[in-house]
């Protein structure tokens, strides 16, 4: 118990007993007492699983005038009323760290470029203050009953800042001091889980890990180098990455994560994946859980997708989503059993490395936006469906809808009805 509780129960014990009220001051400290004794909730001890929600960024880069995020108590009350009880965040840790020569800046601006539509982050130019955010938004978390999963993408997002991301240190170094100014201000006990980095080793914007991965892939360069080494033929690389990337990665991941550990032990850290790593070529074994993101656009044969992603005004998208939907519709029970055997899979995994599995990010497409000649029938069935197949396994313990979870999605937003019907079947 800290200082500051210790000190109000004192006094209101005292105030208490001064007013001659027989056992309140008893309640009260009972309730603090329990309050500081309630057990930590973690992701690797969840006993049922919750619906998660990605928002990513867009919790601080949409909290602005005319941004869907510019009341959290007004979404966050809306996420709880949908039946969601965690949320991931990037908690922009690339940002609450300190530059290289110590100096904590307050307050960054994200320049937007060019009118072209932004799925998720900030539609206009504008500033955050990544600290006073993180102090004033995880409090309302917990008051709506939202647990929090942190993550970070380690993007720029616009901003002048280069120095922490050609950093060899940089991702250790925005993390730890993340971590310890949450802990200074007491907002670590709602934390569920950290995502040390986006879909490693692949889908992010730390650049010196990126480098370092390319120059492990100039194979001949470094046959040159060094003639007697056992070096990969170029044919015969693994689907995820040679051997010298593979070793690299893997000692990066699980290095971080010993190290963030021994700092801070009450938390489970992991890196989230998606469905490009080859599950084989991943070691796990500093991992606290897995966040395996799977799309069925990762079949590669959806009809449509690409257009769609590409947000052409110039199409006419009726056509586009009528042979979507006729692939989709044709194909069906092919894609679902492709789905079912992967999260079997995922979970298998997991369960071998004896830590839970889920899913932040799922699972029809990758990308969907609010058109009139588009709407949300395929992604809401697509969460429907993935959502009972990976409930079949018992260690699924966070589970997604969709990618699109946030406010600005609004013809996904609006339907209370479908949320509350997915997330009550997620956290059965």
């Amino acid at each position: 118990m800290n200082e500051n509780r210790r000190d109000f129960i004192k006094k209101v014990t005292l105030a208490a007993g001064a007013m001659n009220l027989p056992g309140i001051s008893d309640q009260i400290s009972e309730s603090y007492i329990a309050a500081e004794k309630k057990e930590i909730v973690r992701v690797s001890n969840l006993k049922k699983p919750v619906a998660i929600a990605m928002w990513d960024f867009s919790w601080i880069l949409r909290h602005h005038r005319y941004g869907e995020f510019e009341n959290w108590d007004m979404v966050l009350e809306g996420l709880a009323e949908r039946g969601y009880n965690a949320i991931r965040i990037d908690a922009m840790p690339q940002y609450v760290a300190k530059d290289t020569n110590g100096d904590a800046d307050q307050e960054f601006r994200s320049v937007k470029g060019g009118w072209r539509p932004s799925l998720w982050g900030n539609d206009y130019t504008m500033s955050f203050r990544p600290r006073e955010a993180l102090l004033e938004f995880l409090p309302k978390c917990r008051k709506y009953g939202i647990k929090v999963g942190l993550a970070t993408w380690f993007i720029r997002h616009g901003t002048v800042r280069k120095d922490i991301f050609m950093e060899e240190g940089g991702l250790m170094r925005a993390w730890d001091e993340t971590l310890a100014f949450l802990r200074s201000n007491d907002l670590l006990d709602n934390v569920i889980y950290v995502d040390l980095l986006n879909e490693y080793p692949n889908w992010h914007g730390y650049d010196w890990f990126t480098a370092k991965m390319n120059s492990l892939s100039e194979l001949e360069k470094r046959k040159l180098d060094n003639p007697d080494a056992n070096m990969p033929e170029a044919g015969a690389l693994a689907k995820q990455g040679n051997r010298l990337q593979q070793e690299f990665y893997n000692g990066f991941i699980n290095t971080l994560t010993k190290t963030l550990k021994s700092k801070y032990p009450d938390l489970d850290f992991f890196a989230s994946l998606d469905s490009g790593m080859d599950l084989e070529s991943i070691d796990l074994s500093g991992f606290n859980a897995m966040d395996y993101h799977i799309w069925f656009a990762h079949t590669g044969k959806i009809s449509g997708l690409k257009e769609i992603y590409a947000i052409d005004q110039s199409l006419d998208y009726r056509k586009v989503y009528s042979g979507l939907l006729a692939y989709w519709n044709d194909n069906k029970k092919t894609l679902v059993e492709w789905m079912d055997e992967h999260l079997t899979d995922i979970s298998n995994t997991s369960l071998e490395n004896k830590i839970v599995c889920g899913n932040t990010e799922g699972w029809g497409p990758i990308f969907w936006f609010d058109h009139p000649e588009l709407d949300w029938r395929w992604v809401k069935e697509s969460g429907d469906i993935c959502v009972d197949l990976a409930k079949k396994h018992d260690n699924y313990k966070f589970l997604c809808t969709s990618n699109f979870t946030h406010p600005q999605f609004k013809g996904m937003w609006e339907d209370k009805a479908w949320h509350r019907k997915i997330t009550s079947r997620i956290k059965a």
